[in-house]
Formats: structure tokens, C-alpha cells, sequence
């Protein structure tokens, strides 16, 4: 029936535009403030989320509403507030500095343009209104990288989601490209292990590192998620760039919620045991984040350092994200690069 589907759609005369290439970055997503109202809508979008959250809808939407935000929009206001800038959120300031040096990088990279954008998963810039506005401006061939080094369902997958959801929506789709992960990737190690050690030569090395990954629950992984094995690759590479052992570089997961069981040993507990150990100098990183964000700055080098002191420990010092530095940008360049072989465009 005519008017029954509405599909967002182009100018008539959009095919005989050359087809342009785009590349969209998408990063989990930020509050736009500090405050609880403006947390609020982004923890339903987040929590709502059936890649985050695999509960039983009704009852998980009932849990959601009628409690978490109502409590947690405050707790969690407080916390952005201790890590916001004068800029904004970190994420997405970082986030944006990030495909910014990518878009540089990928100019003096290769011939002919390349169109990089960022979106948010949950919040502002909208993955749909981000593609829309590519695709108006030329771009028929879109290669997805969302900026999370090891794959999970509840991360890449969720962006993937969205970008189906998009393209449902679009009556004339770009030919659509994905990458999954790059937790293994050459360039990746190097540059996590270059900071360690630009780290150790600005301040000093601790007796321990820690590697802190984001947790997610173990039935997850129990279900087929890869995302715990991606996180030991990454570690076992990471320390044998370093040329640490086990015992010298230990791994962690952060995060948690709920009563459900997660990855683990757990970061808050593990700093606990360290203090308790009487380790005086403790080096943490967090390899799963692309940049530093709430989980990071407030998280680790706020929440965790004051648990490390308190259990008798010296200090926490943590290794900032690789965020917008010239390694990070140039490794995910070159990650591009090779993902848009094939495409005429790309040889041009």
C-alpha cells in the first residue's frame, strides 16, 4: 500500500554521484552533562540495551525502571563530575580528537578522500543520523570500526545492531564493510607496550602491573562470547612486549554489577589484596578501552587507588589509554587501509 513504509531516502538523481568512501568510529557514548537528568536517558538507552542486559525483557525492564533509575542516575552524575572537563566528557572529546588524527593520517595514507566520522553508540552523535548525514554527502561504501580492541556482545555486537537497525531504515543502504576487533593486531601491542614504557620513564615503575579489562558476566562467555579469550591474547602479548611474567603483570576484570557472577578476579578486589600484600608502587592499565573515559579516570586511578591505600598500599598509578596519540591513530589507520582493499575507491 503507497505510504505504508517510510524509508529515509536521497535527491532522485543520487546514483549518478560517484560513490564515496566513509569511515564511521564508534565509541560507546557519554551523558551530554554531569547531571542526573541528563544521565538518566543515557543509562535507560544503555541498560535497555538487550546486548548489555540478557535478563528476561519484562522483568528486566520492570528492575530497570522501577529501580536502578531511580538510584543510579545520581550515584553515576557524581561520578562524571569528578572526570568532566571544561571540553565535556572525556570520551567523546577524546573520542573525537581520535578521528580527527585518524582522518590526518589516513589523507597522507593514501590517494583519494576518505570520509571519517564519529558516533556514539548510545547518546550523541547518533549512529543513524551520523550515516544519514554520510550518506547525503556522497558516501556509498561505509566500512564500521567500532573502537573496542576485543569483541563482545555486549560492545561490537551492540554497534552492530545499530548499524543493522540503520540500515533498516535507509531506502538505499551503502554497500557496508565491519571490523570485529583488534585485539592481536601488531600495532595495537606495540603501542599499549610503548606507553607502559613512556610511563616507567616519566614516573617511575611500579612492582607490579596490572592489566584491568572491563568485565562482563561469565555466562556470557559460557554462552560463546569470545571476549574473554581476546582479553588473554592481548595480556600474553602485551607481557611478552614487555618482557614480563604472570606474576608480574596481572590481569583483572573492572566494572562489575548485580549479584551475578563475572569475569574474574576482580580489579576492586585484587587492589585490595595487593595493598594488603604490602605492595607500595602498583602500575594499572586498562587495555579494553580505546580511550579514557568514566570507567577509567574515575574508576581506576580515583576509586581503585583510594581501595589500594586503604588495605595498606602505597600508590596506584595509572597508564592513561593510547586516546588520541600518534601510534593509536596511525595503527588504526593502517587497520583501515586493509580493510578497504577490494573497494575502487580505495585504489584510486
Amino acid at each position: 500500500m503507497p505510504g505504508s513504509n517510510n524509508y529515509t531516502g536521497l535527491a532522485a538523481d543520487s546514483y549518478a554521484t560517484a560513490p564515496a568512501i566513509g569511515v564511521l568510529l564508534v565509541n560507546l557514548g557519554t551523558p551530554a552533562a554531569p547531571t542526573a537528568a541528563a544521565v538518566r536517558p543515557y543509562l535507560a538507552q544503555f541498560l535497555g540495551d538487550r546486548r548489555v542486559i540478557e535478563y528476561p525483557r519484562l522483568l528486566w525492564l520492570a528492575i530497570l525502571h522501577g529501580v536502578i533509575l531511580r538510584i543510579r542516575p545520581r550515584r553515576a552524575a557524581h561520578a562524571y563530575s569528578r572526570i568532566w572537563t571544561a571540553q565535556g566528557s572525556p570520551l567523546r572529546v577524546l573520542s573525537e580528537a581520535l578521528a580527527a588524527r585518524v582522518a590526518a593520517r589516513l589523507a597522507s595514507m593514501r590517494p583519494g578522500p576518505v570520509r571519517v566520522e564519529l558516533a556514539m553508540r548510545y547518546g550523541a552523535p547518533e549512529v543513524f543520523q551520523t550515516i544519514v548525514r554520510m550518506q547525503r554527502e556522497g558516501v556509498r561504501r561505509l566500512l564500521v570500526l567500532p573502537l573496542y580492541p576485543q569483541y563482545s556482545a555486549t560492545s561490537t555486537g551492540s554497534v552492530l545492531d545499530a548499524i543493522a537497525d540503520s540500515v533498516k531504515r535507509l531506502r538505499w543502504p551503502p554497500e557496508l564493510r565491519t571490523i570485529n576487533d583488534y585485539h592481536d593486531r601488531s600495532g595495537y601491542i606495540t603501542a599499549l607496550a610503548d606507553s607502559v614504557r613512556a610511563h616507567w620513564a616519566q614516573h617511575g615503575r611500579g612492582e607490579m602491573l596490572l592489566l584491568s579489562f572491563h568485565g562482563i558476566p561469565e555466562r556470557y562467555v559460557n554462552n560463546g562470547d569470545p571476549y574473554y579469550d581476546q582479553c588473554m591474547v592481548t595480556a600474553r602479548l602485551l607481557r611478552q612486549a614487555l618482557g614480563l611474567g604472570d606474576v608480574d603483570a596481572i590481569i583483572s576484570f573492572q566494572s562489575r554489577v548485580g549479584r551475578e557472577r563475572w569475569l574474574h578476579p576482580y580489579t576492586d578486589e585484587t587492589v585490595r589484596e595487593l595493598g594488603r600484600r604490602g605492595v607500595k608502587r602498583l602500575d594499572v592499565i586498562s587495555p579494553g578501552f580505546a580511550v579514557d573515559c568514566l570507567e577509567t579516570l574515575e574508576e581506576i586511578a580515583m576509586q581503585n587507588a583510594e581501595f589500594f591505600r586503604e588495605a595498606g598500599g602505597g600508590t596506584l598509578s595509572y597508564i592513561p589509554c593510547l586516546n588520541d596519540g600518534d601510534a593509536h591513530a596511525t595503527m588504526l589507520s593502517e587497520l583501515v587501509v586493509q580493510h578497504l582493499q577490494g573497494w575502487p575507491e580505495a585504489n584510486a
